[in-house]
């Protein structure tokens, strides 16, 4: 694809990844159980959205340094309380997770009152704009209805695609699709970043962002299959070097956008933009390296006879080598 004078990958490009397909999927099957361990023994830093907790917006004179006041809210007896920017460079944001089992709605304004207190200075005075408090049922709840989404996500996919397609490439679709999103769940439970609403958000938009461009190489596959006299494997190599170029540029706009969102959007979004930007690489890796090679594997392996047309099977395929 060229764009304006230059070109971004040459029309010609004959990258022989099928060829490397063993070694994708060990890979893949390696981060895979990486992820999955992340995910089971360190487990993720939940936000006041899914354990409860009290959360406090300030707003100071002037601008504020977050590390000093994180500092002097945990010398307040707020050890585990999580300070960030949140809006404009005068506001933050300070999240309280419950204090030896002690939490509700009545200690709230108490909170909110101790945090103002430790957080104001002589020189730079805040004030309390909004504190709220988050029930723990409100937070199961919230995990539960994610669950929910997901699988209704996955499901939705399976029979989208089993209809468009074939059940194999449904199959395939959403172990792709779910792979990238534990891979970015894994990469948050590593990384000890609060897994929040908007980071939930993100991994169902992660899911969405798999899929297409999953779906984009498996209709070139299928187009493939009925025009090209060749084996599966050189039909499956064609069909991703021919979608390499849309694949590439498509992510790299997609990652630029909320790569912007992240840098403009304000400590609220700031979850939301991390989680899409590194689901972004990994659904392109997934698309490219993975998902075609799971085409020739085990039970998975398609064939001419699974796509060529219902009706026209024998007459066509008959004059096919």
């Amino acid at each position: 694809m060229k764009i304006f004078p230059f070109t971004l990958i040459p029309d010609n490009t004959n990258i022989d990844f099928m060829r490397m397909r063993y070694v994708s999927l060990s890979i893949a099957a390696l981060l895979f159980v990486v992820a999955l361990g992340l995910v089971a023994v360190k487990g993720f830093n939940f936000a006041l959205d899914f354990t409860g907790g009290t959360v406090v917006e300030l707003r100071f004179a002037q601008p504020a340094n977050v590390e000093e006041v994180r500092s002097r809210v945990a010398d307040a007896g707020f050890g585990s309380a999580q300070v960030q920017s949140f809006g404009s460079g005068s506001e933050m944001l300070v999240r309280l997770q419950p204090r030896d089992g002690v939490a509700g709605p009545g200690i709230n304004d108490e909170a909110a009152l101790a945090v103002v207190k430790a957080a104001t200075t002589a020189e730079n005075p805040a004030e309390v704009l909004r504190s709220e408090f988050v029930g723990p049922q409100v937070g199961s709840e919230l995990a539960m209805n994610g669950l929910y989404a997901a699988i209704f996500v996955v499901v939705g996919f399976l029979i989208y695609i089993g209809f468009r397609f074939e059940w194999k490439f449904a199959v395939v679709a959403s172990l792709t699709t779910l792979f990238d999103v534990l891979l970015v769940a894994g990469w948050i439970a590593l990384t000890g970043r609060e897994f929040d609403l908007s980071v939930l958000a993100g991994l169902l938009a992660v899911m969405g962002f798999s899929i297409n461009d999953t779906i984009v190489v498996f209709d070139r596959v299928r187009e493939n299959f009925r025009s090209m006299r060749a084996d599966p494997l050189a039909v499956m190599n064609r069909s991703i070097n021919q979608t390499l170029s849309r694949t590439i540029i498509t992510s790299l706009v997609f990652f630029l956008s909320v790569f912007a969102l992240y840098l403009f959007g304000g400590g609220s979004l700031q979850g939301l933009a991390v989680t899409q930007m590194v689901g972004a690489v990994f659904g392109t890796l997934s698309s490219i390296f993975i998902a075609c090679p799971l085409l020739t594997v085990a039970f998975l392996k398609v064939t001419k006879q699974d796509l060529m047309p219902r009706a026209k099977d024998v007459e066509v395929l008959a004059r096919r080598p």
